[in-house]
């Protein structure tokens, strides 16, 4: 679970976008001017539950290029800018070799996105994801952390895409079938090319009598894997949607 900090607490946006929200412009645009300080607060803030993190990998996420002294020097940098915008108690230490975000400093969206989704809350997780985790950014030469942004934001469009579905499924339940249709193709648009979920929803749509957007749903995920992974639906996939077409 996430901190419930009071709602005066500064707020770091990553979800759609980049910002933070809650303190002056001087200090807002201190910290997000350098993307390594942005991408330091980011690993802090999505560490599971906020728990410690050892130096070494933070230095190793953010400054691979340097050696040990120099990466530790940075680091060392960058929590006292930190700290300066955001108080003293911010970054806590344990011991010398783990930082932490304090919990009750600074909130984050996609945190709180997360914890909604994870507890089934269905509805405020929808209206917290604004869009993909820190969409564009870019540290340049820090390859593992380009890995760790690529799984945060896989794993967080997961979470989308499951939440969707849930609200597709209680608004089919409802019998509001244009709005459960909608929700159906934007979990297939949030999970990529995950025919599990494609097939759902095509039979969803079929159920509520829209074929044809089922068909157009299944021939947009047929361009978009074959643009993306050079592959063909499966034979499953195909089946149903030959099934569909003889009615």
């Amino acid at each position: 679970m996430p901190p419930t900090p009071n709602r005066s607490t500064p707020r770091l946006l990553l979800l759609g976008g980049i910002d933070l929200r809650g303190l002056p412009a001087p200090s807002t645009h201190t910290l997000l001017a350098q993307p390594k300080t942005v991408a330091f607060l980011a690993l802090l803030a999505l560490a599971p539950e906020r728990r410690f993190q050892r130096r070494d990998r933070l230095c190793g996420l953010l400054w691979p290029e340097l050696d040990q002294t120099r990466a530790r020097a940075a680091l060392r940098k960058t929590v006292h800018a930190v700290r300066a915008v955001l108080g003293a108690e911010s970054v806590v230490g344990r011991g010398d070799e783990e930082l932490a975000l304090a919990a009750d400093v600074l909130r984050c969206d996609a945190e709180e996105f997360a914890a909604a989704a994870d507890a089934g809350r269905v509805a405020p997780a929808i209206e917290m994801y604004r869009g993909e985790l820190m969409p564009g950014f870019h540290v340049s030469g820090c390859a593992e952390f380009e890995y760790w942004l690529t799984e945060e934001r896989r794993a967080l469009q997961e979470r989308m895409a499951a939440a969707a579905w849930a609200l597709a499924c209680r608004l089919e339940t409802e019998e509001r079938h244009t709005d459960a249709g909608v929700w159906a193709r934007r979990a297939v648009h949030y999970t990529g090319t995950d025919e599990r979920v494609l097939r759902r929803a095509v039979q969803m749509l079929a159920r509520i009598g829209d074929r044809a957007g089922a068909l157009r749903l299944y021939n947009d995920f047929v361009k978009r894997v074959r643009e993306t992974l050079d592959v063909e639906p499966s034979a499953e996939t195909v089946a149903l949607i030959e099934s569909l077409r003889r009615g």
